[in-house]
């Protein structure tokens, strides 16, 4: 599947480079929510090297370690201090650990209590990472013996992130296609379907917005295609004609993309499965004995899917009747 891919975000590198009470170097500051700018001045290289340092061990479990460097960093740095550093050390010890679940509540603590701290953004890209892990199958014990993955951990963590920081950011949008994604990787196409739509409404244009065009278009196609081939046409078929209106609209905004894809291809499909539908009704009034609805659709699939299977299926059909009837006509009068 043509996606957009997520790639796993600097876990703590940002962790302080976040602050906008650091003047010497290095700093980081957000402009009316929009992007952070890096700011840069003399005497930020052993800030720097700190926070590298600190990263290290996080990543690598080096909890004594990491306890130790973070206690150097706030002395050597008081400018940083305060009850969200706090906070947030505590949720990063957690996550050196190996405690996910708690990693996750102290952040969201965190983002309640001190929604303009200068951590924001490394809280939420720690919660992005663990949830990244818990949608990529990411396992915990159950009944001390038995494992189960931890989806819907990860999809609410992606919804929540996307809710606290706008699905116009990146980190927004790339937590609400992480979710349509995984949605969509496990068949769960109605649902991935809605999450595509989601970042359609913000994204109309660029890679995002191709991405959910086409997710949307293939989510919709899979629904009908779930059930056995034999019985798609006793299902409802209006999840194909909303995939067939994305593929129509995704041609004609991609066109090399679609080319490449078979989007012409897919559509021919699209279309005989439509006729066919119409088809299979028109032999099911026959069947009851109503010769005037199934003409009736027999001539709708002629007009509206031309060139189809089934529109020659149809028009045997019409034929048939037509014979019938005369048939008929001829028993009667004798």
């Amino acid at each position: 599947m043509l996606g957009y891919k997520i790639r796993f975000v600097v876990l703590i590198i940002s962790v302080v480079l976040l602050t906008q009470s650091i003047v010497p170097a290095g700093t980081w500051r957000l402009d009316e929510g929009k992007d952070w700018e890096a700011l840069y001045a003399e005497g930020g290289d052993e800030f720097l090297l700190a926070v590298a340092e600190i990263k290290e061990l996080v990543n690598t479990g080096q909890t004594k370690a990491a306890r130790k460097a973070f206690a150097a960093l706030k002395e050597d740095f008081p400018e940083i201090a305060g009850p969200d550093l706090d906070l947030f050390i505590k949720a990063e010890m957690y996550f050196c650990k190996g405690k996910l679940a708690k990693t996750i509540r102290t952040h969201n603590k965190l983002l309640t209590e001190h929604p303009k701290s200068r951590f924001r953004r490394a809280a939420l890209e720690r919660q992005f990472s663990i949830a990244t892990a818990f949608l990529s199958g990411k396992k915990k014990f159950v009944l001390v013996f038995i494992k189960m993955k931890r989806y819907a951990e990860g999809i609410k963590i992606m919804d929540k992130i996307t809710e606290r920081a706008g699905i116009d950011t990146p980190i927004g949008v790339n937590a609400a296609v992480a979710v349509a994604e995984n949605y969509q990787t496990r068949k769960k196409y109605n649902d991935a379907y809605l999450k595509w739509w989601e970042v359609s409404l913000q994204y109309q244009a660029g890679q995002i917005g191709r991405d959910a065009l086409l997710g949307m278009a293939q989510c919709k196609r899979a629904v009908y295609n779930l059930h056995p081939e034999p019985e798609r046409p006793f299902y409802d078929a209006s999840c194909l004609s909303t995939a067939k209106s994305c593929y129509e609209k995704f041609k004609l905004l991609y066109i090399k993309d679609a080319e490449e894809i078979g989007v012409d291809e897919i559509l021919n499909e699209i279309n005989e499965q439509l006729g066919y539908k119409q088809y299979i009704i028109g032999r099911y009034y026959l069947k009851v004995g109503n010769k005037q609805a199934s003409n009736l659709y027999y001539n709708m699939v002629v007009s509206d899917w031309p060139g189809t299977k089934a529109a020659d299926l149809a028009k045997e059909m019409l034929t048939q009747n037509e014979d019938f009837t005369n048939s008929d006509q001829v028993s009667s009068e004798e």
